[in-house]
């Protein structure tokens, strides 16, 4: 008898046990517990003078792909669909050893690149860049040389861009047949300062001093300009980022408008778990920072001035194309990515949306060929998987952002590097399901990436309140393999849109594939 009880408690146990392991996922959505207004600025992009993301990506005159400007049309397309909001130009690490002058006008003059070893004819300048990004539609942001240039320098590039006339360098601009000024709002102070690699290279008091003077030049000049301090970008385990950070915000917290924070992953060990957790990263700096900037804006005399807001004004997967000779030339950083990679990008996106409240700007570095979701050659181009994340959150992902409940299985990582030379991190309750949501109006939109690599996650899809009101729109991008590329022959990893659910009440139930990044989309009432 006492074998038979024994045996029954066990088979309930286990009955139990199975009804808790087969429960579905739980997203729970309540419009009402808003994080903030998602800014159109993060699905920015990069142009650098670096490899062939100028030279036969964006520009390549004579070729039958280029237009009358020298302008390449299919990529010009492919730039239009993504949708970008803003792009970032001419560096990088180019920048600090970049005069601008040198780019403008009739005569040009070569120079040897020293960031990443080649030739710049500057061919392509300035006026170059503004028809570039007039044609796509997209808000130019300029980076100034705080490395070997000097505050006069900046000054003056502000002058030559956005006063209308009656001053030298006004006047050179429409001599060199540009008579409208361009009116450039975004002005970094400078790329990556705190790094050793950095030409000019500044510890955090001399560079605040000369941000701080370049700064009171170029508002002098054009008071209604931003400007974007740059924060750190050295996270190397030697390197002391928040006393950084720190430094700058207390420094500048008058005079800046972003800190500009920078993000490279990767996945050289090949562990596809580690890889999919380190944009969590990227959130856990944000934190850190958010309390900085809190910090400093309780001190802060702005006026009438927004605070002080976080631009990750450089982020990607880099790893393959670091080193050595693929990372200097004419070739430089031309990474080829996989569906994985695809992912993790979706779970940058994901983290900017969650953290909309102080992340107002973010730039995918880069835009074409090198690090670039744009891929080209002297015939044609393709899209690279993680053009298809952000082209659907730049399409798809506006409004404001939404605090989500995420109930899931979890995981935890080893000890690992977020990438080449990066410092190492250990993540605990990596959750499978990677979500953020927005509401615009009455339309709600779900962003979730499964990082299950083998298992498709039922989930229930509650709102709090109200109710879903028809059809809920359906896309994914996935492939047959979490190391899927496209190339030239074919596009494998592309978004589809799938059937649409039929949604009436308070909740829908959807199983997100294996390795998957979806964007749900729909009315509610």
């Amino acid at each position: 008898m006492k074998i038979i009880k024994s045996l029954t408690i066990i088979l309930v146990g286990v009955f139990i046990t199975s009804l808790t392991l087969a429960q579905n996922a739980k997203i729970k959505i309540d419009r009402d517990r808003v994080i903030g207004d998602i800014s159109p600025l993060l699905y920015g992009n990069f142009v650098e003078h670096l490899g062939r993301c100028v030279y036969s990506g964006i520009y390549e005159p004579g070729s039958p792909l280029s237009d009358e400007k020298g302008l390449r049309k299919d990529v010009m397309q492919a730039v239009k669909d993504l949708k970008v909001p803003i792009i970032r130009y001419p560096g990088g690490n180019f920048v600090s050893n970049y005069h601008w002058e040198d780019g403008v006008g009739p005569n040009r003059i070569p120079r040897m690149e020293l960031a990443w070893s080649r030739l710049e004819t500057n061919e392509f300048g300035t006026n170059e860049f503004m028809n570039f990004a007039k044609q796509l539609g997209t808000e130019p942001y300029f980076a100034v040389n705080m490395g070997t240039g000097t505050i006069e320098e900046a000054q003056r590039w502000v002058e030559y861009t956005n006063v209308k006339g009656g001053s030298y360098y006004s006047d050179l601009r429409k001599k060199h047949g540009y008579p409208e000024p361009y009116n450039i709002k975004y002005w970094s102070l400078g790329n990556e300062m705190d790094g050793f690699w950095q030409m000019g290279h500044l510890n955090a008091d001399d560079y605040s001093k000369k941000a701080r003077e370049a700064a009171k030049l170029m508002k002098l000049t054009d008071p209604t300009i931003k400007l974007i301090a740059a924060g750190s970008s050295n996270y190397r385990p030697t390197a002391d980022p928040n006393e950084w950070n720190a430094t700058i915000l207390k420094e500048l917290k008058n005079v800046v408008d972003y800190l500009a924070i920078h993000i490279y992953v990767g996945n050289p060990d090949n562990n596809y778990y580690n890889f999919m957790s380190t944009p969590l990263v990227m959130e856990q700096r944000t934190k850190i920072i958010k309390g900085m900037i809190a910090r400093e804006m309780a001190q802060a005399n702005r006026g009438s001035k927004d605070p002080i807001y976080i631009a990750w004004d450089e982020y990607n997967v880099w790893y393959r194309a670091r080193r050595g000779e693929s990372a200097k030339g004419t070739r430089a950083l031309e990474e080829h990515y996989n569906l994985e990679d695809a992912l993790v990008i979706a779970g940058f996106l994901n983290g900017f949306i969650r953290n909309a409240d102080i992340v107002k700007m973010a730039n995918l570095a880069q835009l074409v060929n090198v690090i670039g979701p744009i891929f080209t050659n002297e015939t044609g181009m393709y899209r690279q998987t993680i053009y298809f994340p952000l082209q659907l959150f730049a399409q798809n992902m506006t409004g404001k952002s939404l605090d989500v409940h995420v109930a899931c299985e979890t995981y935890d990582t080893e000890e690992f590097p977020i990438g080449l030379g990066e410092q190492k991190t250990q993540q605990k309750n990596v959750p499978y399901l990677d979500v953020s949501a927005a509401i615009n109006n009455d339309e709600i939109i779900l962003s979730v990436v499964n990082r299950n690599k083998d298992k498709a996650i039922a989930t229930d899809i509650i709102l709090q309140e109200g109710s879903f009101d028809g059809k809920l729109n359906v896309y994914e991008v996935n492939g047959p393999d979490v190391k899927t590329e496209n190339n030239f022959n074919s596009e494998t990893i592309v978004t589809k849109e799938n059937a649409a659910i039929s949604a009436k009440g308070q909740k829908v139930t959807y199983s997100f594939p294996p390795h998957s990044f979806t964007l749900i989309k729909g009315k509610i009432k």
